[in-house]
């Protein structure tokens, strides 16, 4: 429901706004374009905030005699008008005191301009238009000709205008083939790519001032956080990326002409740091399919691990994808293998007795030997409580081109370490203290909590709970970040803070002589901050892969920090060999040091607009040119 309720507090949030603002003159006037079967007017009405103001509403015939038929039909809604009997005449499909309901259709503008005349529309009078996902369904010279038309016509008016954004990264293709599947396409976007080329459309066609921001920034600064908080905790809700991926595609523009006090409504209220975006880019890396994995539909999945499990040998679990043609959670494992330069990939299945596996997502895997790997927590749904910890045993002979069965053993935990497996989208990373092998839960989030910051030391292979002294500056609490093993300590990432904002900070957690210690890495220009990534180490130099952030001008590439100087340098991900939009979340990604390379496996979302997408197929990253050894 997010999705709506983003869009319907942008609208009402505004048109308040002006009425707020306006409520000292005798009248004003609310235009809405292409009013479809909203419910604006009513709410409005109900609330009491219409002293003064007539709203008229504008669809096509068809629509505007069907909604006219609904108001009717129901008591409620035509008491709240007081019907007037003015209906019927003309393009007037139903007429009251303050609500004109008019079918006309918009690209036609002297009928338009003559139809608002005969309905009463004074152009003198101060006037706000509202244009919430319409104008970009009309040709551009059409829509252009119709803000324009609005300026020129009334002396005193605002334009408020809710769209999409964005159409060339991965998510706008997604975004744009959802709209051409449904025979709407969208036409703005060609012409009008951005905020700032929407902002530059408005200013050129008459309106003196205009501001526009993009969804993120509208839910960030604009509500208030005790309904923000609100919002975060009224469903089970865990498709963070799609959220903020959705938020990034559209936007709420401002404009006016003539106000006095002019009109601002989109002043953040509330004060949030600004984080600036890349300075720029240092260079590209290039995508390209592997040739042998197309096809192999187990592959197309999200919120699932790889690990390596020995030199070429990768296995996959878990996640939700694509398995006999049916979106589901993925109950199979994937084993793939190197040989004679190609990959390879065989589905396994389990020896299961029961459903202990649960079909877990946003789980981790750690490799403790050649036959041996630890699964921490994920989960089923978001309601659901985390599901513990899972022993995977593999035979010695185990590889790709003859794939034994995965044994898997229930781990039971003492109940002091049981709190460390109850949770998803958190990290697992192998360390070291005073030489014994321990492995290090951190952060993630559960059922009862939204985000976690604790962590548990975890003594292998035995897995028994060891308190150990941590001391220096605590990581704020965070999920979806990344951890990778280095020099016997971790090294923590990113990730998705508190009130669901991205955070940009590093952290080494390093051994000292009594236990560890927490050390921030600066890193300068400063990390963007992003979520949902991966990472990996190499020759100290910290490698993360894709995310989501806020800065819609681009999508995370591959960042690269050195961890000797804190140089922080973003690479693009060249996609022309590619021949679909490559989403860098949720996936997942092995690094192969020997040929520079990594592979990036599944990646994608379930968003509540455009559907589930994912990659149809692993990539291989060369990184050859980024990373030249000294």
């Amino acid at each position: 429901y997010r999705g709506y309720y983003i869009r319907a507090r942008a609208v009402d949030h505004c048109v308040q706004d002006f009425l707020l603002k306006t409520q000292g003159l005798p009248r004003t006037q609310i235009l809405s374009l292409g009013a479809g079967f909203d419910s604006l007017y009513f709410r409005l009405k109900d609330m009491g905030l219409l002293h003064h103001a007539v709203v008229y509403e504008v669809d096509f015939p068809n629509v505007a005699c069907q909604k006219a038929t609904l108001i009717k039909r129901m008591k409620e809604l035509s008491a709240l008008v007081g019907d007037t009997g003015g209906e019927g005449l003309g393009a007037v499909t139903f007429s009251g005191e303050d609500y004109k309901l008019l079918g006309v259709d918009l690209s036609e503008l002297s009928e338009l301009e003559r139809t608002l005349e005969e309905a009463g529309l004074k152009n003198e009078v101060p006037t706000l238009f509202i244009a919430e996902v319409v104008l970009t369904y009309m040709e551009n010279t059409r829509s252009d000709a119709l803000i324009q038309w609005a300026a020129e016509h009334f002396p005193q008016a605002c334009f408020l205008l809710y769209e999409q954004v964005h159409p060339e990264d991965p998510f706008g293709h997604v975004m744009q083939q959802h709209f051409s599947q449904l025979n709407s396409a969208l036409h703005s976007l060609a012409e009008y790519p951005d905020c700032e080329a929407q902002q530059r459309r408005f200013l050129g066609k008459g309106w003196t001032e205009c501001s526009v921001m993009d969804m993120n920034e509208f839910f960030t600064c604009c509500i208030p956080g005790d309904e923000q908080q609100r919002v975060q905790t009224l469903e089970p809700f865990d498709e963070y990326e799609e959220w903020h991926l959705k938020c990034s595609h559209y936007f709420v523009l401002a404009a006016s002409k003539g106000m006095e006090p002019s009109w601002t409504p989109l002043l953040p209220s509330v004060t949030v740091p600004r984080h600036a975006g890349p300075v720029g880019m240092a260079g590209s890396v290039p995508a390209a399919v592997c040739a042998r994995l197309s096809g192999v539909p187990g592959l197309r999945r999200y919120g699932h691990h790889s690990v390596l499990i020995k030199p070429n040998m990768i296995l996959t679990t878990g996640g939700f994808g694509e398995e006999n043609g049916q979106h589901c959670r993925m109950r199979n494992f994937h084993v793939l293998s190197k040989h004679a330069g190609y990959w390879k990939a065989v589905c396994v299945t389990q020896n299961i007795p029961d459903k202990r596996w649960g079909e877990r997502l946003y789980h981790t895997v750690s490799c403790l030997s050649d036959t041996l790997a630890l699964v921490v927590g994920g989960r089923t749904s978001p309601s659901s409580a985390g599901l513990g910890m899972l022993w995977l045993k593999f035979p010695e002979t185990c590889n790709a081109s003859d794939p034994d069965d995965v044994a898997v053993e229930l781990v039971n935990l003492q109940p002091a370490a049981e709190a460390a497996a109850l949770r998803w989208r958190h990290s697992t990373t192998e360390i070291t203290f005073k030489g014994e092998q321990y492995l290090f839960v951190y952060g993630g989030r559960s059922a009862l909590e939204p985000v976690l910051g604790d962590w548990y030391f975890l003594h292998t292979p035995e897995l028994s709970y060891t308190v150990i002294a941590v001391e220096g500056p605590v990581p704020e609490s965070r999920h979806s970040h990344s951890a990778c093993s280095w020099e016997g300590g971790v090294l923590i990432a990113g990730g998705l803070g508190a009130a669901e904002q991205p955070l940009g900070s590093v952290f080494l957690l390093r051994e000292l002589e009594h236990g560890f210690q927490w050390k921030t890495i600066e890193t300068h220009p400063p990390l963007v901050p992003r979520y949902s990534h991966t990472a990996h180490v190499h020759e100290g130099k910290l490698l993360l892969i894709g995310g989501v952030w806020f800065h819609a001008s681009s999508v995370p590439g591959i960042t690269v920090i050195d961890l000797m100087t804190g140089l922080c340098l973003d690479y693009v991900i060249n996609v022309e060999h590619l021949e679909w939009p490559l989403m860098l979340h949720n996936h997942s990604s092995v690094f192969l040091p020997n040929e520079k390379e990594l592979l990036v496996i599944g990646g994608g979302g379930n968003c509540f607009s455009f559907g589930t997408h994912l990659n149809p197929e692993p990539v291989v990253l060369s990184l050859s040119s980024i990373l030249i050894s000294h």
